[in-house]
């Protein structure tokens, strides 16, 4: 089954006009807790930096002094609480970016989408862990073969984190098991998607420009990727079109 990249565009763009509640502010909401849990990681890491030790580090550095260099740079290193801590906000995101996932399932299967769906996620928090901590070691074991083996092991786990959101019951094992399944022929189809939004990723980089770009990039490229994986586990992506909660089509005359 050889699944369209211009449809499942096409419908993610249609849906982000006409589905309730509205695709963006679900991003916004996402975007912005995802901002604010960044900037409490750098604030942690950064606890112990101030610009009077890295000019320190710097001289000492450029002097040929190592070992003072070294002193200062193990002053300026954050302790081992604020590590865990920052950590934590970057999975504390992830999980986040998870409930969002489930919004726009939901949203895709008119199956009772709510705002309230992005912390949906935090239930699953221990199996999501375990899972991302599975297939970032299945990964790397693949690399150290050679880069390519890891780069196709990436693709090959790509649906495990949908297949758990989809279906809580299983275990991670499960979920990576059934995503290999899933992605059997369709790694070069999906890595070709991930091209084709190759110019808008650049546009979001933009400094500042970049987050008012993101409050679109982010829940069309997520949305789309979600269609991607609905339409590879046999769903329906024109589902939503079955009830009353979309406005009508425009009409082309």
């Amino acid at each position: 089954m050889k699944i369209n990249r211009a449809e499942l565009k096409e419908r993610s763009r249609d849906l982000i006009a006409r589905s309730k509640p509205k695709v963006l502010p679900a991003g916004l909401i996402y975007i912005l807790l995802a901002l604010v849990m960044y900037l409490l990681s750098s604030r942690l890491l950064g606890i112990n930096y101030t610009d009077t030790l890295s000019q320190l580090y710097t001289q000492y550095l450029e002097n040929g002094n190592v070992e003072y260099a070294l002193a200062v740079a193990a002053r300026m290193a954050p302790p081992f609480y604020a590590v865990v801590l920052s950590w934590l906000t970057d999975f504390l995101t992830y999980v986040v970016g998870a409930g969002f996932i489930i919004f726009l399932l939901n949203t895709i299967r008119r199956s009772g989408a709510s705002y309230g769906n992005l912390l949906d996620a935090f239930p699953l928090f221990f199996k999501i862990f375990l899972l991302s901590l599975l297939t970032s070691v299945f990964t790397f074991l693949w690399s150290l073969l050679l880069i390519f083996p890891g780069v196709i092991a990436s693709y090959r786990y790509r649906q495990a984190l949908y297949v758990l959101l989809d279906h809580p019951e299983k275990s991670p094992l499960q979920c990576i098991r059934e995503s290999k399944e899933l992605m059997k022929g369709h790694k070069w189809e999906l890595f070709v998607l991930d091209l084709s939004f190759i110019g808008w990723s650049l546009l979001a980089s933009i400094p500042y420009v970049g987050y008012i770009i993101q409050i679109w990039t982010v829940p069309y490229i997520s949305l789309s990727y979600a269609m991607y994986y609905e339409k590879l586990s046999g769903g329906d992506i024109y589902a939503a079109d079955s009830g009353d909660e979309l406005p009508p089509p425009p009409i082309d005359y």
